[in-house]
């Protein structure tokens, strides 16, 4: 991800962007942002001590996980007493969790300068309670052999690992990743909802990895894998459920789910409410209903929308099950792409039996259930049945024709040996200390033959640092680049933080558990230039995945705008993809700070980011992730080809138009910014396509929830009229697109075409999809 804001770091206003990543590996992947590698590196340069490229990883079977046995040096850089605070916890060491001087219980609803690693070496752990993870914590098991949560008989809670206890000023719910487990409670009786795997009541900058549970098969099991109830998210991947009522019991605005198996469960996965969700690369068998929807509701919100899309289910009588029928109009959209079938008597029915599409053993190429419109028609068409195929580029795809995905890293192959600790090597990491020359040095001594760890901390930097193709980073609890100073304060001449790679450098790169922000005014800071391209045949090499963010101190940038805007410049943009560049993108959060994170009531603060993410890549790129708060828009796609987005989820600031967009930025035509001079867009788009071709968006929330901080907009659905912008001549297909309080949910060369009263679907609007033709 990549999260743009501002940060309470000692008494200088900050911003912040968030980069995190992953990649392929056995289990499963995550959301925390580390740089993944490959087995075929190719370099641009190998730095100055390499005799030769990092090879495959050299830990013998029996060797402990690398971030057990790597030096924890790691630092809070803004705690108050950062000298004694530890940052990695070794739950043998502790005898226990190590909670304390943390953010959680009531104690405080967030916090960022009390970061957690809790790992788990393996074994098998005995819990009669629930797990905590505090506030900006990272549960990680050995990715080697996951460690096993085994619930007692006598089990007593909501859930072995509950993300948001339901207590009195609760912690907040951003910032908790739980990664590499396997999670038991076939020991709590059968018939009990205290065995549930996890609460993952949970909002943005969160992620689900590489985790198995194991739940009882009885008939009257009341296991469950995952309960959510609420929350914003959000990202999970590579799970295994198996057993239980629910592999998944669900309500949420929005999320991404990617490669989710459930086997043996009653229900695979329950949709209690949602805006939109994305489920990308599904597997369920032998259950007897795959998806069993809350349908129906147009003043209450109950499903909103689901898209499905490289589904694969054996052996279940129903694939997808409805509460209520339609009835011949929009009450919950649904949207199904290449989703094969094994033995399932039914593709798509109501809870009363009644069958909407019928099942066997097929293919189902691309069916909707909702409102499909086309081209600069104002009407849509209500549809069951089968609805626009996009075209999908095969540079998109995976060898069995599915979009691609890429698991994030773990390195659990690699040897300590084969990592190098930037503090280790003359790097601070401490808030102050300018670190730019020794992070330049690390980086053209071990870059392409080491892994580079940054240990936790904030590091500070006053010019570009450029990461060389070749290059592989890990962070620890969100590690920071914090750009500062003059050089990223000229509006009129934008400079990088990061540049990833240099221009039309091509070799592998990926980042992990790493935030990529800035500090102080910085109106000319590009906080993520990405340049580099991915090897000839390896699909995802270029990738960045899980981010997160902070803010801005509410006392220098209050919601009024007493602050002015010159003090309270965030960056000029979030994330730059150049033409010659590729990326996947997962967990990727652009976001501008509404709110301070550090600040007893976490007020919210008027901060000010130019752009979010402007792609003019040729592709493929991948982008599963959020872009919030920013001037002009939060995704732009100019001269762009082979995208896939899904779920993207956008907010436009809070403070529009009180400026008025592009305020208090102007628009600049040599950095393809929209125009906004004719008055008439007086809010940031959400998403912007102009000469792009091969564009898919499988799954959008697109957001205006204020007018000037007041609300009073909301039930008449208009605070802003326009947000998405398509011109006459890009290609791009768009499903379950969801707005909220947006008049126009699709313009077409700037003219309003669909107007959300026609959609609504509880809370949002939703179109089920839009092609051009």
């Amino acid at each position: 991800m990549i999260c743009l804001s501002a940060r309470l770091i000692s008494k200088e206003a900050r911003s912040v962007i968030a980069i995190v990543g992953g990649r392929q590996v056995t289990y499963c992947r995550g959301i925390c942002g580390w740089l993944a590698l490959s087995l075929t590196t190719l370099v641009s340069g190998l730095g100055s001590s390499c005799s030769a490229p990092l090879g495959p990883g050299t830990a013998a079977p029996g060797d402990p996980f690398w971030r057990q046995t790597i030096k924890h040096q790691g630092i809070s850089a803004f705690n108050p007493n950062p000298g004694a605070y530890q940052v990695f916890r070794n739950v043998k060491d502790f005898g226990a969790i190590g909670d304390g001087g943390r953010c959680g219980r009531g104690s405080c609803r967030s916090s960022t300068v009390t970061p957690a690693v809790i790992f788990f070496p393996k074994g098998t752990y005995l819990v009669s309670a629930p797990i905590i993870p505090y506030y900006y914590t990272q549960l990680i098991g050995d990715a080697k052999t996951p460690p096993t949560l085994l619930a007692s008989a006598s089990f007593d809670g909501i859930a072995v690992i509950d993300a948001n206890p339901y207590i009195p000023g609760g912690g907040g719910a951003h910032f908790r990743v739980v990664r590499n487990f396997v999670i038991d409670v076939t020991r709590v009786p059968a018939d009990k909802p205290q065995g549930t795997g996890l609460h993952w009541q949970v909002a943005q900058a969160t992620s689900l990895l590489n985790i198995v549970i194991n739940m009882s098969k009885a008939p009257n099991t009341a296991h469950q894998g995952i309960w959510m109830e609420n929350g914003s998210g959000g990202y999970m991947g590579d799970l295994v459920m198996n057993g239980g009522k629910f592999g998944m019991w669900v309500g949420n605005q929005q999320f991404t789910v990617r490669n989710v198996t459930v086997n043996d469960a009653q229900t695979a996965i329950f949709s209690l409410w949602n805006w939109g969700w994305t489920y990308q690369g599904v597997n369920i068998n032998n259950c007897q209903v795959g998806f069993d929807l809350t349908t129906g509701g147009t003043i209450d919100q109950t499903t909103g929308g689901e898209a499905i899309i490289d589904a694969v289910v054996t052996n279940t009588p129903i694939f997808v099950r409805t509460s209520k029928p339609s009835n011949g109009k929009l009450a919950g959209s649904i949207v199904i792409n290449n989703a094969k079938l094994n033995n399932v008597p039914t593709a798509v029915g109501d809870a009363s039996g009644a069958v909407v599409l019928a099942g066997g053993t097929t293919t189902i190429a691309s069916w909707g259930q909702g409102n499909v419109y086309k081209g600069t028609n104002p009407t849509g068409t209500f549809t069951q049945g089968n609805i626009v195929a996009a075209n999908k580029p095969s540079v998109l795809l995976d060898g069995s024709g599915k979009i691609f995905g890429k698991q994030h890293p773990q390195y659990e192959k690699y040897a300590v040996s084969q990592f190098v600790s930037v503090r280790d090597h003359g790097a601070k990491g401490d808030g102050q200390t300018d670190d730019t020359a020794a992070i330049k040095d690390i980086l053209a001594q071990f870059a392409g033959c080491k892994i580079i760890f940054f240990d936790a901390g904030t590091y500070i930097v006053t010019s570009t640092i450029t990461i060389p193709a070749g290059t592989q980073i890990v962070g620890e609890a969100w590690s920071t680049i914090a750009g500062s100073g003059s050089q990223f304060q000229d509006i009129n001449n934008p400079r990088p933080v990061i540049r990833a790679g240099e221009t039309n450098s091509q070799g592998v790169l990926e980042i992990t558990d790493m935030i990529f922000t800035t500090i102080g005014s910085a109106a000319g800071a590009i906080v993520v230039q990405w340049n580099v391209k991915q090897p000839s045949g390896q699909n995802g090499a270029t990738g960045m995945w899980d981010s997160h963010i902070s803010k801005l101190e509410a006392d220098r940038c209050p919601k009024t705008g007493a602050g002015g805007s010159a003090n309270c410049f965030a960056a000029f943009l979030g994330l730059h993809l150049t033409a010659a560049s590729t990326a996947y993108l997962e967990g990727t959060w652009v976001w501008l700070a509404d709110h301070d994170l550090d600040l007893s009531g976490e007020s919210q603060i008027s901060v000010y980011s130019g752009r979010g993410i402007l792609s003019e890549s040729a592709g493929p790129v991948w982008l599963i992730g959020t872009a919030e708060h920013h001037a002009l828009y939060q995704y732009n796609l100019v001269n762009a080809r082979n995208h896939y987005m899904g779920l993207i989820q956008t907010e436009s600031p809070y403070y529009q138009p009180n400026p008025a967009a592009p305020g208090p930025f102007v628009s600049q035509p040599s950095w393809k910014d929209p125009d906004f001079s004719s008055g008439q867009y007086t809010s940031a788009w959400g998403l912007r396509v102009v000469t792009s071709q091969d564009i898919i968006v499988f799954g959008a929330g697109l957001y205006s929830f204020f007018d000037n901080y007041a609300q009073a907009c909301i039930p008449t659905r208009d605070c802003q009229r326009h947000i998405l912008n398509i011109d006459s001549g890009s290609t791009i297909t768009i499903y379950g697109l969801s707005t909220v309080a947006t008049k126009y949910q699709i313009s077409i060369g700037g003219t309003g075409i669909i107007d959300q009263s026609a959609n609504v679907n509880g809370f949002t609007s939703t179109v089920t999809a839009w092609s051009r033709n």
